[in-house]
């Protein structure tokens, strides 16, 4: 179809929903909390049959209301011969619309109003009142369009249309979702303003006595005459003034300017990841007296370099970045973005003792790196996982020379001011590293990120950045080792490492003068609470994994010991022994946190998820998350493993991760099994014990003294269900979430670490069911259900907050066991 004959069916569309938008002033003191205003509320959506609708909406079109974030593939049934793969979460994409029809104040007529979208994947197009904004083919980036020449005032409504075409796959490696997946939101200005993320805040000098702070604002007139302007910029840590800067300047009609302020701070908090102080600047823009626009930037007091001897040097100290990699979807919630989910995914990474984030392999809601900055993670922001040569056959590599310096200038000018972000990642295991287009390529997008920040340095994820005789390496060969064309480019500030840790030690030989950093590491494999119970039978995998996966483990499984790695990968431990010995090795970043929908490697279909978590899907903790808390925190650990239900006389691995002691003593229904220590590097400490049932108990002890004790417990027949939300109370926004872990348990309360009963889940009151996940890769149950099979006795419920402060009532039950009934307040 035509884009004229779109157009025209856009045109004739009858409005059937109304939704008003209150454009706020900007002249008084409310002017800072209403330029940005959420318009998640109050859409239609209609998603097309590719064969039957084609490309065309109407008036008979038959539309459901929603509200934003949405992501309609994760509504879907799992397919295994959909279009986007397995490696795509076998969910299918297609082709949606929505739209939404609003009123605008008719005093707003002197204002400019501007719609952003945080991310709409993919191929977007907007149309307001029949008039065609645009197309923006990246599914991840943020983008704006005006609204202002085409909007009604007064009672006339506005529709605004909105097509996503997610129909041509695989144009992912990983599960995309679809649809309006992030934010939207109004924005309204006088039309003297602080251009969006105009702003750029930088401290040339920084330490505890003294802060500088030097700030850009660019400003934009669209009156169509000269305007004097006062702009004001006041620094503020939280309701706090702490100084406030003043300049006055002429703006020509319908032009802009950037200008320069400094000023100063006396004794500043610095931004740390123990301590993640933040300050911000709130810019205020008067003419002839009138406040037209207040922007708010929040920021960060830190230093920090990478140094090739040194590595990580964080206001002055050495810090080992301790981070993770993530990909974008939350679970059971697919795509559709939601601040709490992310932010219960920090938080279980936090107790990990995680301090860094990469946000794999494109740029991420905006929010996540909100959470960043207020919570303490060191962020490697990357930009793109292929630039002209495709991965897969549909993807962004077909709009790469169209879109790609705007796509990167835009995500550079939004992230910039973050202060948790300390590098910037131009690529991930791009084809062209390894030729002389690659070089140019990566001179070019340096170029282009140093001219918008020169604070940060560059690099690139390469697999790995190493070559021997034009063939890449994992192991070190002192025979004609050379760089790769981008790392020999001169366009890297950072080498980034992608596995190849055997090389890690040789670094500073092949890259003289230039910081590590390990960009992706380890791909380990794991499934929640399955065990091969003697590792004799698993220690081939790492060497062959493709005997064992190919003959085919029970229900797709792979063995929670650390044990278990992909040919390129290693296990857990493997990468940390190395990076942890030599300062030099500034940090690495994990594949992956969280398990996510898509690429389940080494499987395939029936698997529909990875296995490279350290947590699963719904975000439970498998077994090597303690290896990293006894490694990355202080907390005393003492964690071991694997459950106590096996067969009479079974030879079984007894594993214990543990800090903070001396020795750990198992013992077996009160019989000593002897005390153990780790021994040289090791990381953890094993017994091989015959099986029989009863309590096995780990005590940890310093100087003879108990750190901790620990017990399993052989578990009788399933017999209860025990539920537990994170959290009790919720916010009434319509937003906010409780996730809701039910464990299934004998009669005595004991946990049941091998049932997997289907538990249905019902709930009462002004809420509803948004998530159903056991962490399962292979079910093809459901996320939007009211049921869901536990996996390995654990299940997880999401519960959403309606738009009313109420008691919600939570109902977990299952064949023939004891129901589970569990209270959630929401409050306004």
């Amino acid at each position: 179809m035509t884009q004229h004959y779109t157009t025209q069916i856009i045109k004739t569309l009858a409005a059937f929903s109304l939704f008003t938008f209150i454009a706020c002033g900007t002249k008084d003191s409310k002017a800072l909390a209403e330029r940005k205003t959420s318009f998640n509320s109050g859409w239609k959506f209609h998603l097309n049959d590719s064969i039957k609708d084609r490309d065309t909406i109407g008036t008979a079109t038959q539309w459901r209301t929603l509200n934003l974030p949405h992501d309609w593939s994760i509504e879907g049934n799992f397919d295994e011969k959909s279009p986007a793969g397995v490696g795509g979460g076998a969910l299918n994409g297609g082709l949606g619309w929505y739209k939404k029809t609003f009123t605008v104040k008719a005093q707003d007529s002197t204002k400019l109003t501007t719609i952003l979208f945080d991310g709409i994947y993919r191929n977007s197009e907007v149309w307001i009142n029949g008039h065609y904004l645009g197309k923006r083919p990246n599914g991840y980036i943020s983008f704006r369009y005006n609204l202002t020449p085409y909007l009604n005032y007064g009672d006339k409504q506005n529709e605004i249309i909105v097509k996503a075409n997610n129909s041509k796959q695989p144009n992912s490696r990983w599960y995309s979702g679809s649809g309006i997946y992030r934010n939207v939101w109004l924005e309204t200005t006088g039309k003297v303003h602080v251009k969006a993320d105009g702003t750029y805040i930088t401290t040339p000098v920084a330490n505890t006595t003294k802060a500088n702070l030097k700030l850009q604002t660019i400003v934009k007139n669209e009156f169509a005459a000269e305007k004097s302007a006062e702009i004001t910029t006041t620094i503020y840590k939280g309701d706090k003034e702490i100084t406030a800067v003043t300049k006055e300047l002429k703006l020509p009609a319908n032009a802009e300017q950037t200008i320069s302020q400094e000023t100063g701070i006396e004794n500043p908090e610095l931004w740390s990841v123990e301590k993640p102080e933040l300050y911000k600047a709130v810019t205020e823009v008067k003419v002839d007296g009138d406040i037209l626009d207040t922007y708010e930037t929040p920021f960060g007091i830190r230093t920090f370099k990478f140094d090739a001897t040194k590595g990580f040097i964080l206001n002055g100290k050495h810090v080992k970045i301790k981070g993770v990699c993530l990909h974008h979807d939350l679970g059971a919630l697919g795509s559709a973005f939601n601040t709490r989910a992310m932010e219960r995914e920090l938080e279980i990474m936090k107790e990990m003792g995680v301090n860094g984030i990469r946000t794999t392999h494109n740029p991420p809601a905006p929010e996540l790196l909100d959470l960043c900055d207020k919570m303490g993670f060191i962020v490697m922001d990357e930009s793109f996982d292929m630039w002209k040569q495709a991965k897969n056959p549909d993807d962004y590599s077909k709009d790469w020379d169209k879109w790609h310096v705007t796509d990167l200038q835009d995500q550079l000018y939004r992230d910039r001011n973050h202060p948790s972000i300390f590098i910037w990642s131009i690529g991930n295991e791009i084809p062209e590293q390894w030729n002389e287009q690659g070089a140019k390529i990566g001179k070019e997008l340096a170029a282009i990120v140093k001219a918008i920040d020169t604070t940060r340095p560059i690099t690139a994820a390469m697999n790995p950045p190493i070559v021997v005789n034009n063939n890449v390496t994992t192991q070190f060969d002192n025979a004609a080792a050379q760089p790769n064309a981008l790392a020999a480019s001169g366009a890297l500030d950072l080498i980034g490492y992608n596995y190849a840790h055997q090389t890690y030690t040789q670094h500073q030989k092949n890259f003289p003068n230039i910081p590590f950093i390990a960009t992706e590491t380890t791909s380990a494999l794991a499934t929640r609470g399955y065990y091969d119970a003697n590792s004799d039978t698993i220690k081939q995998w790492p060497v062959r994994w493709d005997i064992p996966f190919n003959e085919g483990n029970p229900g797709n499984t792979v063995s929670a010991y650390d044990q278990v790695q992909t040919p390129w990968g290693s296990t857990h431990e493997a990468t940390w022994k190395v990076i942890k010995k030599h300062d030099y090795l500034s940090g690495m970043y994990i594949w992956t946190g969280f398990d996510y929908i898509g690429e389940p490697t080494p499987y395939g279909w029936p698997s529909i998820s990875s296995y490279f978590g350290i947590a699963d899907l719904a975000g439970f903790p498998k077994d090597v998350y303690y290896m990293y808390q006894s490694e990355w925190t202080n907390k005393p650990v003492l964690h071991i493993f694997p459950h106590w239900n096996w067969k009479a006389g079974q030879n079984v691995d007894v594993w214990a991760y543990y800090n903070n002691a001396d020795e750990v003593e198992l013992y077996l229904n009160g019989k000593s099994l002897g005390k153990k220590s780790k021994q040289g590097d090791d990381l953890h400490i094993i017994w091989k014990v015959p099986y029989e049932p009863g309590t096995l108990k780990a005590i940890s002890r310093k100087n003879g003294k108990t750190v901790l004790e620990k017990e399993i417990k052989t578990a009788g027949a399933p017999a209860a269900l025990k539920a537990t939300a994170d959290r009790a109370t919720i916010k009434a926004d319509g937003n906010d979430l409780s996730f809701v872990t039910v464990d299934i348990t004998d009669a005595k309360g004991v946990f049941a670490a091998t049932a997997n009963n289907e538990i249905t889940f019902t709930l009462k009151g002004n809420g509803k069911i948004v998530g159903v996940c056991s962490g399962d890769p292979v079910s093809h149950e459901s996320y939007k259900g009211n049921k869901h099979t536990a996996l390995n006795g654990k299940c997880l419920v999401i519960i959403q907050a309606g738009d009313k402060a109420d008691n919600l009532e939570l109902a977990a039950s299952a064949a023939g066991l004891k129901n589970s009934v569990i209270q959630i307040k929401t409050a306004n």
